[in-house]
């Protein structure tokens, strides 16, 4: 056998050990979720080899007869589902779509507002010194809302007058940027619709994590609070494959549309326009069932945290109005997110480490942060409930404040999970969900 196909097979073979290992898994990664089979179907189909530049019915390329009318289907179906005037369903990624957004607000060089990151913003919002996306690719100045950390959630009057302050000394504000990657509580997106117009400012929502709340009525409702655009990722509260949305009024479309093509995407990953579609047609049918349910394990998972004496954030507020539970973990014995991220995994439990937004303060870093995040989608799509987030702050308990031995918890939540193994809210859900598949 030559080394070329001995590598060959070993991709195979991790590919194989990875949908095992996930199967035996609590996966609380708030970015993450798990796909129903109708989806993985269309995302293997041959619109994975096709090329489609260009709005459907206006290709640059021949072909595109199924293709275009696939498209069609799920603008049609984004738009039903957000009550938007126009979608745009060709960015590849949550990333492109603020790009798209970007491109088509602002000129190079405008100054916005956006989520500072340690307390909730996404890196593509962030400045450039910092690599964040809007300063390093467009050049924007960003400037950061002032955050009310009790509220967990951004000061309305602190940050008007910051915008107020900043156009007294003549820096224009061109954009209002909400929405973020720590996301427990909705932004005041109408407090803000009042000054946007007194100084001509247009407002965007980053829906990422939220877009399957938005979309069910759950969180709230960015377009008519006063957005002018909003986009989304498409595999976090929204079970579907790793795509973009943008949405907005019919009034910005052309510029919209010319930022996707050609200004930053050649083929669009049809596949995954095809998959979209599927679980945009699945939301339609369940998404309402499968959202409040998300909201109920988010919180019965916060409350059980809290009272084995965790800390997690904003008690007072019921935790959280999302997916997400955000949690400082530096009284635990292990001290910082980092050192819970990587005992967790090793018990079978996968979560990510998260900045505080006090933890600069207090010396910290991303590397070793303070807090860690948590999300409720994906169990949810298995089945789960109240009951089970219950269970799974215990086996969390027993790994970070008892010390207990992880394999020991490993093979437990391995058979924790034997029960859970089919995707639920879908149309077709007898294929297991971390199934291998391979095409020979």
């Amino acid at each position: 056998m030559s080394d070329h196909k001995k590598l060959y097979d070993q991709v195979f073979d991790l590919l194989e050990k990875h949908d095992n290992w996930m199967s035996k898994t609590i996966n609380l990664i708030a970015s993450e979720n798990i796909s129903s089979p109708a989806v993985r179907s269309a995302i293997v189909s041959d619109f994975r080899d096709r090329y489609a530049e260009g709005w459907p019915g206006e290709r640059v390329y021949a072909g595109c007869v199924y293709i275009d009318e696939v498209e069609k289907i799920c603008i049609d179906l984004a738009q039903k589902l957000f009550k938007a005037e126009f979608a745009d369903v060709r960015p590849i990624s949550g990333v492109v779509a603020n790009l798209m957004m970007y491109t088509a607000f602002m000129k190079p060089m405008d100054r916005m507002m956006a989520m500072a990151i340690a307390h909730g913003g996404h890196i593509s919002h962030a400045r450039r010194s910092i690599g964040g996306t809007a300063g390093a690719v467009r050049g924007h100045k960003v400037r950061t809302w002032d955050f009310d950390e009790e509220e967990f959630n951004i000061d309305v009057d602190a940050s008007k007058k910051q915008i107020r302050g900043l156009y007294e000394d003549g820096k224009d504000v061109e954009f209002l940027l909400f929405g973020g990657s720590v996301f427990p509580f909705p932004h005041p997106v109408e407090e803000f619709v009042d000054i946007a117009q007194e100084y001509d400012m247009k407002i965007g929502y980053d829906s990422a994590h939220v877009s399957g709340l938005i979309a069910a009525g759950k969180f709230q409702d960015p377009l008519r609070e006063g957005a002018d655009i909003m986009t989304a990722s498409t595999h976090k509260t929204m079970p579907g494959p790793q795509h973009g949305i943008v949405l907005s009024k019919k009034e910005y479309a052309e510029e919209i549309k010319r930022a996707a093509f050609p200004g930053l995407m050649s083929n669009h990953h049809l596949h995954n326009v095809a998959g979209l579609a599927v679980v945009l047609a699945e939301l339609q049918e369940f998404g309402e069932a499968y959202m409040t349910q998300i909201l109920k394990n988010a919180k019965a998972l916060a409350q059980a945290l809290h009272e084995r004496g965790w800390g997690v954030i904003a008690e007072h507020k019921g935790f959280t109005e999302s997916h997400q539970v955000l949690v400082d973990v530096s009284g635990t014995p292990m001290k910082n997110g980092r050192k819970v991220e990587e005992e967790l995994e090793k018990a079978n439990i996968v979560i990510n480490r998260n900045l505080l937004p006090w933890d600069k303060k207090m010396g910290r870093d991303y590397i070793k942060p303070g807090g860690i995040r948590l999300g409720s989608s994906e169990m949810t799509r298995l089945g789960m409930k109240e009951s089970e987030m219950d269970t799974i702050a215990e086996f969390m308990h027993r790994v970070v404040v008892k010390g207990e031995d992880v394999k020991k918890i490993a093979a437990e939540v391995e058979t924790f999970r034997e029960d859970y193994q089919k995707v639920h809210y879908a149309f077709d859900t007898e294929t297991d969900a971390y199934k291998h598949l391979r095409f020979m």
